[in-house]
């Protein structure tokens, strides 16, 4: 891979402070860059690096003013994080390639419909009736279940398991061994104290855009679907239970756990070993806390959540603040006690 400053500024958006026609053959972070690498500033902790990185050209915003002078050639777009994104989807692009054709050994059910340009890696399984669209690339080992439908340019990572019935939509990523559409965690109490299984008999649903990190699990509606709308980002080891929706464009971290029937909202942010009850609705633009506990309903739109139980993120700081001083507090008040013992 080689380009030049002014092709890479062409498709960002991007204009050019320095020399366009340097050539570029490597991505780099801002701190180890190198003679013929390109990097990045977004975040302003890491501004310093600019001024001594040796990396020829530097990705950064247009609204960004530098406070010294920069060796490296300067491209000015709209958002620099963004751009970037933009590059490395572009390289690793070319990196890979785009496969097309079968491996072998691998299976497809005669029942089964696929369109153009699909890529299927050895060991893979797909069974009976499902629909496949154009340019979907199945990795080595991933296991298509009965009666599935992939829509257009998804790729189905290694080790990945869609089951039966699931419905995923266009330019979807689902990641190494993730599993959809596996059976919920449903048990019915017995009179004898055993519990008795609850057959889930529903589907999951996953609409377009949508990202499944490596080792998540979504679990099949017992009746009906568990649905993840358009544009969903779930990071590794999130666990979704059974009925579960999530609202187009929200983002979990990873290791969180969502349980049955709850609602969650359009554009939420969700931090890392979050979990949330179940049968809950969560509103738009919620932002939630890394390991925060939400036990409760949100309604009103656009609140900020932390700690366990959750509640509102300044109310927690202050909280912690309350709960360092304690130690102080509590000497204080045996100092009192013995005072008016005393008296």
């Amino acid at each position: 891979m080689e380009f030049t400053v002014k092709q890479i500024a062409a498709l960002l958006g991007g204009t050019v402070d320095g020399n366009e026609s340097l050539k570029i053959s490597q991505l780099s972070k801002i701190e180890e860059g190198k003679e013929g690498s390109i990097s990045f500033l977004a975040n302003q902790k890491y501004e310093p690096f600019l001024y001594t990185t040796a990396a020829s050209a530097v990705i950064v915003s247009k609204d960004f003013l530098p406070r010294q002078p920069v060796q490296a050639t300067l491209i000015f777009v709209d958002n620099s994080y963004s751009a970037f994104t933009i590059l490395l989807e572009q390289v690793n692009r070319l990196q890979r390639g785009d496969k097309v054709g079968v491996e072998q050994p691998s299976f497809i059910a005669d029942s089964t419909r696929t369109g153009e340009y699909i890529y299927r890696g050895a060991f893979s399984y797909i069974g009976e009736h499902c629909v496949i669209g154009h340019n979907v690339k199945i990795h080595p080992q991933a296991y298509i279940g009965n009666n599935v439908t992939i829509g257009d340019n998804t790729v189905i990572h290694t080790g990945a398991r869609i089951i039966d019935n699931t419905v995923i939509g266009k330019n979807c990523v689902v990641k190494a061994n993730a599993v959809i559409g596996s059976e919920g965690f449903g048990f019915a109490p017995e009179a004898d104290g055993s519990y008795r299984a609850i057959p889930q008999l529903g589907n999951v649903i996953i609409e377009d855009n949508v990202s499944i990190g490596a080792n998540t699990t979504i679990d099949c509606a017992t009746v009906g679907s568990t649905i993840i709308r358009q544009g969903v980002k779930l990071d590794n080891l999130i666990q979704v239970a059974h009925n579960v929706e999530i609202g187009k464009n929200t983002v979990i971290a990873a290791q969180c756990g969502i349980a049955g029937s709850t609602k969650i909202g359009e554009n939420c942010v969700i931090g890392g070993q979050t979990g949330i009850t179940g049968h809950i609705v969560v509103a738009n633009r919620t932002k939630i806390g890394g390991r925060t506990g939400l036990m409760n309903s949100v309604k009103k739109e656009g609140l900020s959540f932390s700690g366990m139980p959750a509640f509102d993120v300044k109310g927690n700081l202050r909280s912690s603040v309350i709960f360092q001083r304690l130690p102080t507090l509590e000497k204080r008040v045996d100092q009192l006690e013995k005072k008016l013992n005393k008296q």
